[in-house]
């Protein structure tokens, strides 16, 4: 097993940061970027919400000291309810302090085709549209830096196998075989088997929808759906309002020539009194509006997800999972 030469061809001449677990992903991942000699250090959060953290931590120092590496740790706050939503968005603001503070181009994370069938797979029994049910993409271009996933044509099992042959090591995250996650749920009871029976044909496909969400979506995508909430993401800002547009008019409501002109000049309004548009870090946030008092701690998962105000009282009030929100950008 090894990298792509297109992989490694755009990270060859930039500085990379790993988030880095310790578990079969990401420790597959360090260790086929050694093989292909790329330049880049790791980073690993840990969550003390196990015993075996402490273990994990000491094993990215001792890889970094091994291969002459930088290894970045903090530890996170205990959070009380919301675990994955929280835990994501603080170990993406910490890699992004650490991207802003070292000058990394790119952070490299370790998903795999697993992940993405499990995405696809949740999406599918939301009722999702063709573009809502690609999650995760290879290359993601966010403010400063690029998200790369090289490991997404693999499966986990291909990774362990890799790591075995190799005589690695990696630790196993005893969390997930916990099936309150929907995520292990649907990794035990359809992922799994799925790509052990059908592998080469689930690539094929997700890359064919791929394809077919491009065609469909130039100049913007969709990124997320739920109920009536959408998150857009603006791959050329001359699209904005016509992509605000088509949205609305999925959703039932119809814009005036005054109203897309007020959409053209503000990031964050409110139209018809109904509808809730924000505009942020070229992402567009559609959802009725409403007018909700919302905890103290639902406001601060909110603002830590980068969630805009106006679009929080519909999240809350639908029960909409910020975690899930998080993991399609």
């Amino acid at each position: 097993m090894k990298l792509s030469q297109e992989f490694t061809e755009l990270v060859k001449q930039k500085r990379s940061l790993l988030a880095f677990s310790g578990g079969i992903d990401s420790s597959a991942l360090f260790f086929l970027l050694v093989d292909a000699g790329v330049n880049f250090d790791i980073a690993i959060v840990d969550y003390g919400i196990r015993e075996q953290s402490v273990q994990e931590v000491a094993y990215a120092k001792e890889l970094a000291k091994m291969y002459k590496l930088n290894c970045f740790e903090i530890e996170a706050p205990k959070f009380t309810n919301n675990f994955e939503a929280n835990a994501r968005a603080f170990r993406y603001a910490f890699f992004e302090e650490l991207i802003a503070e070292h000058g990394y181009d790119i952070l490299l994370t370790a998903h795999q085709l697993n992940d993405k069938l499990e995405w696809f797979l949740m999406r599918l029994t939301k009722g999702s549209g063709v573009c809502e049910l690609i999650g995760l993409e290879a290359q993601v271009q966010k403010e400063g830096y690029i998200i790369s996933r090289p490991l997404l044509e693999h499966t986990k099992s291909e990774l362990l196998e890799y790591l075995e042959a190799n005589d690695h090591r990696y630790f196993i995250d005893a969390t997930n075989s916990d099936e309150s996650y929907e995520r292990n749920f649907f990794r035990k009871h359809y992922s799994d088997a799925l790509l052990a029976e059908f592998q080469e044909g689930i690539k094929r496909s997700l890359s064919y929808i791929e394809e077919d969400c491009c065609k469909l979506q130039s100049g913007y995508r969709l990124l997320y759906a739920d109920k009536e909430l959408r998150v857009l993401k603006i791959d050329d800002a001359r699209v904005r309002v016509s992509a605000v547009d088509k949205t609305l008019k999925k959703l039932g409501y119809l814009l005036s020539r005054a109203q897309r002109d007020d959409i053209e000049k503000n990031d964050s309004l409110v139209i018809g009194g109904s509808w809730a548009i924000e505009t942020f870090d070229e992402k567009v946030f559609i959802a009725p509006y409403l007018d909700v008092t919302l905890p103290k701690e639902f406001k601060e998962l909110c603002r830590g997800a980068k969630i805009p105000p106006k679009i929080r009282p519909y999240c809350f009030k639908q029960d909409i999972k910020i975690a899930e929100i998080l993991n399609s950008f």
